[in-house]
């Protein structure tokens, strides 16, 4: 039987990494092999195009390019990654997916949406996630967390991070307008509390799954 394919989106600061973890122990526990990604990311080709892409000591991409940057990676991610583990029936949790390419280089950066959406439908063949969560969180409590959790590594804002105040603004928007466009995939979850009680909200929503 195939696999489930769940995506998680937000902004900077909402605590996909955390909950992906702590989804995929719940799935372990019931007997389900859960393969957790990243975008971009997921392969040692991608790791080196999401250096390319954030480190700010790299040439800065034009948005264009920023665009078919994530486009390449996600390419790869499906066919070596997402693709083979659906097949032999685990589940793919990824850190964000493709709505992360409409609110961010969609909305954030301006470029034509519906050249956006035909180019993330060739780079990943059409799949889309079987399900969507989008964290949401207040945007001065998922400032204070991303800065928080760059002092515990010893981590920078990269790139994106710094894109200031208005991009971040337009990102929220696109979110909130994809969910409400999707509302039986996208699921939008509090974020706000404890990451256990955020936890909680996610494992109920993924019951009809089971």
């Amino acid at each position: 039987m195939r696999g489930r394919f769940i995506t998680f989106e937000g902004g900077e600061g909402c605590g996909k990494s955390t909950q992906i973890r702590l989804l995929a122990a719940k799935l372990s526990e019931r007997g389900i092999e859960a393969v957790e990604t990243r975008e971009p990311g997921g392969t040692l080709l991608n790791e080196r195009i999401r250096h390319l892409i954030k480190d700010q000591r790299e040439e800065a991409p034009v948005d264009k390019c920023e665009l078919l940057l994530f486009l390449a990676a996600r390419a790869q991610l499906v066919e070596k990654v997402v693709l083979p583990a659906l097949e032999r029936g685990a589940w793919v949790l990824s850190d964000r997916f493709c709505d992360s390419t409409f609110a961010y280089q969609g909305y954030g950066r301006g470029l034509d949406m519906a050249s956006v959406k035909a180019a993330n439908g060739f780079a990943c063949g059409g799949l889309m996630p079987d399900l969507t969560f989008l964290l949401e969180v207040d945007a001065a409590e998922a400032e204070a967390r991303r800065k928080a959790r760059e002092q515990a590594l010893g981590e920078t804002a990269d790139r994106i991070e710094q894109a200031g105040d208005g991009f971040h603004a337009r990102i929220r928007r696109g979110f909130d307008e994809l969910a409400a466009a999707e509302p039986a995939r996208i699921r939008r979850i509090d974020a706000g509390g404890t990451r256990e009680e955020t936890a909680e909200r996610i494992w109920k929503s993924i019951a009809h799954l089971l």
